[in-house]
């Protein structure tokens, strides 16, 4: 159990000191993912930024995700839910452009620019409040290997289930997960606070480091 995301983050820091990075960048997955960086930020000292993928639902239920998706455009499908579905991928073009307007606007928000600094060839510590379907996590590293091309990516996340951190530790250069219960419900249940975290606390958070 964690007290809240800053505990989540202090006690993924303490894990990520010991994996000798000296140099790179810290991407967070707001909102949540943000508080958690910003600890890992400071007890590393390395820069943070946000990279927002967002989840894809089925046109007759949003709540239902089909996928993810970047804002550079890097899409991923369950091919298993839309064909049980009966859905396309060129079904949901019209989904996947408003999420990636949504994205667009939130990255103006929290960082005033829809553009990168220049992370080709860096370490980058992929940090989240947590994974549950993995859909957001994956499309998050697929753009950053699109954008970037980094050296390593570390993804760090408090807790998983272990079939979705196990695709996932596939995906990345080397994973970090602290806690993967059997039974897993939701990521909430492992935290006594786990409130929503608000816009103008991520931009806080970010304009602070």
């Amino acid at each position: 159990m964690f007290k809240d995301r800053n505990d989540a983050g202090n006690k993924l820091a303490i894990e990520l000191l010991n994996k000798n990075i000296s140099s790179g960048l810290i991407m967070a997955i707001p909102r949540g993912g943000v508080v958690l960086a910003a600890a890992i930020s400071k007890q590393l000292k390395l820069p943070m930024d946000v990279i927002i993928p967002k989840k894809i639902g089925a046109p007759f239920n949003p709540e239902l995700a089909v996928g993810a998706v970047t804002q550079d455009g890097v899409v991923i499908y369950d091919n298993y839910i839309l064909d049980m579905l009966g859905l396309q991928e060129d079904q949901m073009q019209n989904v996947v452009e408003e999420k990636i307007n949504e994205i667009k606007r939130r990255m103006l928000l929290y960082r005033d620019s829809i553009n990168y600094p220049n992370y080709t060839g860096k370490e980058i510590i992929l940090v989240d409040d947590g994974v549950a379907t993995g859909y957001t996590v994956l499309a998050a590293i697929k753009s950053l290997y699109h954008l970037f091309e980094p050296k390593r990516l570390l993804l760090a996340v408090p807790v998983g289930p272990p079939d979705v951190i196990q695709k996932l530790t596939k995906q990345v250069d080397e994973m970090l997960c602290l806690l993967e219960p059997k039974q897993f419900h939701s990521v909430g249940q492992y935290f006594d606070n786990f409130d929503q975290v608000e816009d103008e606390n991520v931009i806080k958070l970010l304009q602070n480091q």
